[in-house]
């Protein structure tokens, strides 16, 4: 081997300044780039060299870079290593930067440098043999024992590791196959070192040197090891890992064979996975698709696409939690306790929580219940499903459906496309990390359909009791048991929710507020939430309950409370400006019974406050004119349901000459449409009989005669069946010149022989008359089950009346009734 001539590197080295680590011939080692200098040396020689030479670089350690190209080259370190650029990463947005894979050859020793601009070159002298260091006597006699001695020292550290570990054994081999020369750098670049005892390492020119400099180095690893077993307690074997060792890397003196130490990593982490995966409650099915995912994995080169996607799923199917849930509060008082405490009324959703809970006590293993809330905006839908989980001590999850159109977001993708991940249903169960949640799936009544399949379909299977045990993902495409979650769905209105997926769900109303649970529902949790949000004290603002129910009766209309809330934000940003000022420290009231008087109409405040706010410029002041909009022939009032709840809905009529035409406005729908020409019908063949005639005389209503019927709030959409009763008590007070009363309103559809069928959304409708101050509610006798669901004291407000006929509506609607008019000088027959 002497005889053989020595591998030189290149006399003139282009540099590469570096001051974040040290390179130790043998080792690999990344490093940025994005000073002037080094980017012009990657530029220059990487980007644009061909040659095997124009890779090979001189990295100086401990010596920044300065930032620009006209500062002064620092000083230089006196030895560097030699290296071979392998890998170029980076690019020049937003700013270039570059990322270089560099390995070390042999140490040099700068003799001159030739230029600094673009980038440093220097002549240099090579320190290090590129070849295997020649085996002869008289390296045996300078060095002694010191290699061997290196070489136990450094197989007890490996031994001390896990040798399963692929690393390790890789390291272990190693120390076997290569030089003892070439140990001290290599295992030096690999322990635990700071960058001041590498530089020493690099320092060292003389083999004896740096052997001796580096045999205490692993001595101290080692002892540190031994220490760290002895205090540790003992774990299963993938607790035995090295945390003194980085990863290791194949090294040779040889260039062109080394290997990513990423590859290392890799190994690492899929050991580690494959324990988790038989270490996993998982069930056998699952289980056998992870061993035979893992098995081709192992086999996969990391390059390919394939390799991150397998990596991907198993990772998901082991952190999925198979059989992980919580133990559930089953304690009847403390639930009830709890949901009072946060929701006031709602007394069905109460109810049937604390039947779940009674059931449950009496069956473990029971399903869990798929509910669905419907009911109006702003009512406590979303809250209560999470009042709900807190109750049962269970994990929350909400799952916004609104706009959702492709079925992919509940089943997921296949892994066969690019992109692929799993549903939102089984993303929530690994984000709760437990199979017993409450998932909470707002506005399903808001789900969309487009080429991408329809989600309300794909969630037949979710929300089955039946189906929904082995539910299965397109990702996963394994079975997962869904039947101890409990579901809860929310949704405005089950008008636009298909009649499949409405069958699957249990529906529970939630109709709006009365105004004395709005009262409670203010000062228990709106007030105290908005002083806190805005910063006040209840020394600073008062607000009573009086002046609370003169907000909802004059200023919010509605069937929840999101309106009233922001009254109330509103009153509290107008008081924290009067604090803020200073105000209500120099305004001082001057009457003692300021609170009694002009505060209380409003807002009462303590005497050292501001003056009571106006609140006329920040709210909208509601104006009800019943009366004075009936004050003519031709109106009557309706009650319609709408998603936000009830409405109370005028129709105003009116007649002209004409040619016998029906014309109809106020963007109505079809069904509505068909009851007003059922309402005109129905009056044309008994005009006779309630002796109702035209302007000219004549009991055919339309001869010559055009009708106009209105529904006012044209930018409103309307429709539906319930508005007949109130269209032909409109029309009927049109011809017959009769006021109807101002203090009514009525709800019902007709038929063609004047009856009077039932609706639906009687409450909403009930609460939307007693908020508008209405004193009398004419509904279809077969509704009269629906009062029951009325509160007691909105009931003693009101006044109903049932109508199984058109007879009885026209009776109630005028006062002294609507009675049927015979005819002069008719005789009844005794015969």
């Amino acid at each position: 081997m002497s005889s053989v001539s020595p591998i030189q590197i290149p006399s003139r080295l282009p540099l590469l300044l570096t001051h974040e680590g040290v390179l130790l011939p043998g080792s690999t080692m990344r490093t940025s780039v994005d000073s002037a200098r080094n980017l012009q040396l990657v530029r220059s020689r990487l980007l644009k060299g061909t040659s095997l030479q124009s890779t090979i670089l001189g990295v100086i350690p401990n010596t920044p870079d300065p930032a620009s190209d006209t500062q002064d080259l620092p000083p230089l370190h006196r030895i560097g290593t030699a290296a071979l650029a392998v890998q170029v990463v980076g690019s020049n947005w937003p700013k270039p930067h570059y990322t270089l894979l560099i390995t070390g050859l042999c140490r040099f020793q700068i003799v001159q440098v030739l230029k600094e601009k673009p980038y440093p070159v220097a002549e240099v002298e090579q320190l290090d043999r590129l070849e295997e260091f020649p085996n002869t006597c008289k390296t045996r006699e300078e060095l002694g024992e010191l290699p061997e001695q290196f070489y136990k020292y450094a197989v007890q550290l490996v031994e001390m590791l896990d040798m399963s570990v692929p690393a390790v054994a890789k390291l272990r081999r190693l120390l076997d196959s290569l030089p003892r020369e070439a140990l001290p750098d290599i295992l030096t670049s690999i322990i635990r070192t700071s960058n001041k005892e590498k530089l020493q390492i690099l320092d060292a020119v003389s083999l004896e040197e740096r052997f001796k400099m580096t045999i205490p180095l692993l001595v101290r690893q080692i002892e540190g090891l031994k220490l760290l077993q002895k205090t540790r307690k003992p774990k299963q074997d993938d607790d035995k890992r090295v945390i003194a060792i980085r990863p290791i890397r194949r090294v040779t003196h040889v260039p062109g064979t080394l290997e990513d130490d990423d590859e290392d990593e890799d190994n690492d982490d899929i050991v580690m996975l494959e324990k988790k995966i038989q270490t996993s409650s998982m069930p056998e099915q699952a289980h056998k698709v992870c061993v035979k995912e893992i098995k081709r994995l192992k086999k996969m080169p990391q390059s390919m696409p394939e390799y991150a996607l397998t990596r991907n799923y198993l990772e998901l199917m082991v952190e999925l939690p198979w059989n992980k849930s919580t133990t559930d509060r089953l304690d009847i008082r403390a639930a009830r306790i709890l949901l009072d405490n946060d929701h006031y009324a709602m007394e069905k959703l109460k109810k049937r929580v604390l039947e779940y809970l009674a059931v449950r006590q009496l069956k473990n293993n029971l399903k869990g219940p798929i509910l669905c809330f419907v009911g109006p905006p702003g009512v406590g839908k979303t809250s209560v499903g999470r009042s709900v989980a807190k109750t049962l001590g269970r994990e929350f999850h909400r799952i916004a459906l609104g706009g959702v159109c492709d079925q992919s977001d509940i089943r997921g993708h296949r892994r066969t496309y690019v992109g692929s991940m799993p549903g939102r249903i089984i993303n929530g169960l690994k984000t709760v990390g437990v199979n017993n949640p409450v998932f909470l799936l707002d506005e399903v009544d808001k789900l969309g359909k487009s080429l991408q399949g329809d989600p309300a379909a794909a969630l037949l299977e979710v929300l089955d009791p039946e189906q929904n045990h082995n539910f299965t993902d397109h990702y996963l495409n394994v079975a997962f048991d869904l039947s101890q979650v409990l579901f809860i769905a929310t949704a405005n209105t089950t008008a636009t929710i298909p009649a499949a997926l409405l069958d699957r769900m249990e529906i529970i109303q939630v109709p709006g507020y009365t105004q004395e649970e709005k009262i409670e529902i203010a000062h228990r949790h709106l007030i105290p939430k908005q002083l806190e949000q805005h910063g006040l004290t209840p020394q600073q603002i008062q607000i009573p309950q009086v002046t609370t129910l003169d907000i909802i009766t004059r200023y919010t209309r509605e069937a929840g409370v999101r309106s009233l809330d922001r009254k109330f934000g509103a009153i509290c940003r107008a008081v924290a400006v009067k604090v803020a000022e200073g105000q209500h420290k120099e305004a001082k009231l001057e009457r003692s019974d300021a609170t009694e008087g002009e505060g209380s109409s409003m807002m009462s405040q303590p005497e050292n406050t501001s003056a009571p706010v106006d609140l006329t410029p920040i709210i909208f002041l509601f104006s009800f004119q019943v009366s004075q909009r009936l004050s003519q022939p031709g109106v009557a009032i309706g009650l319609a349901w709408t998603p936000l709840g009830g409405e109370i809905m005028f129709v105003e009529a009116s007649r002209m000459d004409g040619e016998g035409q029906l014309t109809l406005t106020g963007q109505l729908g079809d069904i509505m449409k068909e009851s007003a020409h059922l309402a005109i019908s129905w009056l044309r063949s008994n005009a006779k009989k309630y002796q109702l005639t035209n302007a000219f005389g004549s009991f055919d209503l339309l001869d010559n005669t055009d009708i106009h019927l209105h529904f006012p709030a044209g930018a409103v959409m309307k429709d539906g069946p319930s508005a007949g009763v109130t269209i032909v008590t409109c029309l009927a007070s049109l011809f017959s010149g009769r006021l109807v009363r101002s203090d009514v309103a009525m709800t019902g559809e007709i038929t063609l022989r004047g009856l009077v069928l039932p609706v639906g959304g009687i409450k909403d409708k009930v609460l939307a008359a007693h908020r508008a101050g209405l004193k009398q509610i004419i509904i279809p006798r077969r509704n009269e089950k629906d009062l029951e669901g009325i509160p007691g004291n909105v009931r003693q407000d009101l006044s109903f009346v049932t109508a199984s006929c058109l007879d009885e509506v026209l009776d109630a609607a005028f006062d002294g009734g609507f009675t049927v008019k015979t005819r002069p000088g008719l005789l009844n027959s005794k015969l």
